[in-house]
């Protein structure tokens, strides 16, 4: 990704939302780092999401996420067996109040 794309100055890059799959400009979305840095941006390249996805999303502390995703597999197993893994990995995690 350039510095011209990083400052903004690329007023007609279109990126896709990975949530919707939407394409828009640039400007109508909002970046997501998976890792949850995204001020950190030296060698990144981020993901996006479209202005009403971003809105959708839950703002809440994410972290241990992306860990325990990616050990259910998420995006490498179908989805029973994803949402199977990723709530017996998450069991011992709630808090039953």
């Amino acid at each position: 990704m350039t510095a011209s794309i990083l400052l903004g100055t690329d007023a007609h890059q279109q990126v896709t939302c990975i949530a919707c799959g939407e394409t828009v400009a640039r400007e109508d979305a909002r970046e997501y780092d998976k890792y949850g840095d995204r001020w950190s941006r030296e060698g990144k390249e981020f993901e996006y999401l479209c202005k009403p996805c971003h809105q959708d999303c839950c703002h809440q502390n994410r972290d241990g996420l992306e860990e325990t995703l990616m050990a259910a597999n998420a995006g490498r197993t179908d989805r029973k067996t994803f949402l199977r893994q990723y709530c017996e990995l998450t069991a011992d995690n709630t808090n039953p109040s």
